[in-house]
């Protein structure tokens, strides 16, 4: 059987799986997967659960409507994929090398903006000093800058700590970015040394730390507070945001 002909017959089967899908959904619940599929197309950033379950009529199974949609869209040239708790619509993996554009581009970083970010996304909740001392060296305001234009890096909280610095985190954008699910599907050691990114001259008691979830604070963190912001200069004083 050709390779044409295998493809067609899974795509048939595919569309007449959707069809017997149909056929047990209520009007309600069509409605309701209609109405996801159109907040998250139209929104520009992954859209979370808890906007969706505001927009849809109560009493609805969310994950039974997303898991319609993400096999509806399994088989197309853009997949229906989940960030943490939110939603989006992302060129499928296979097609990714046909869409050229310079709004799409991977950011250039530089090496010293990847190890504070690698560092960040790994030892998560983390502060300035942590980092340097893991890397040896100071880190400048602007490595730090960089990442936080990218959105890929947030100020998270307060060490319960003499001088109560800031703790970074990574963000849903970084996840989006890099195709992660969550903080967790980061890869591990022998994901990394199978990709040539460790020197096979590694320590033999060198351990990947396991990141927590970036959206939860720990025992250690308090939240950021309006002050804490008017601090960091990323609200003016009275409490506007700056741009």
């Amino acid at each position: 059987m050709s390779e044409e002909r295998e493809l067609q017959e899974a795509e048939a089967d595919l569309f007449k799986q959707h069809d017997e899908a149909d056929e047990v959904r209520t009007p309600l619940e069509l409605e309701a997967e209609r109405t996801a599929e159109a907040l998250i197309f139209a929104s520009a950033d992954p859209v979370s659960e808890q906007y969706l379950l505001e927009r849809l009529p109560k009493g609805l199974d969310l994950k039974k409507i997303m898991a319609r949609l993400v096999r509806l869209y399994a088989g197309r040239g853009v997949n229906l994929i989940r960030v943490e708790d939110r939603w989006a619509f992302r060129t499928a993996a296979d097609l990714s090398f046909v869409i050229r554009s310079d709004e799409n581009e991977t950011r250039k970083l530089s090496r010293a903006a990847l190890e504070v970010l690698a560092i960040i996304a790994y030892h998560q909740p983390v502060t300035r000093a942590e980092i340097e001392e893991i890397r040896g060296v100071q880190t400048s305001k602007g490595t730090l800058d960089v990442l936080m234009e990218a959105g890929w890096v947030r100020f998270r909280g307060r060490r319960r700590t003499p001088g109560r610095p800031v703790t970074l985190g990574t963000t849903p954008r970084f996840l989006d970015h890099f195709g992660l699910e969550e903080i967790r599907d980061l890869p591990g050691l022998e994901e990394l040394r199978g990709a040539g990114l460790l020197s096979g001259r590694i320590p033999p008691d060198f351990k990947i730390p396991i990141p927590v979830a970036a959206d939860e604070l720990t025992e250690e963190e308090d939240p950021i507070t309006q002050m804490d912001l008017e601090e960091l200069g990323l609200l003016t004083p009275g409490g506007a945001e700056e741009d």
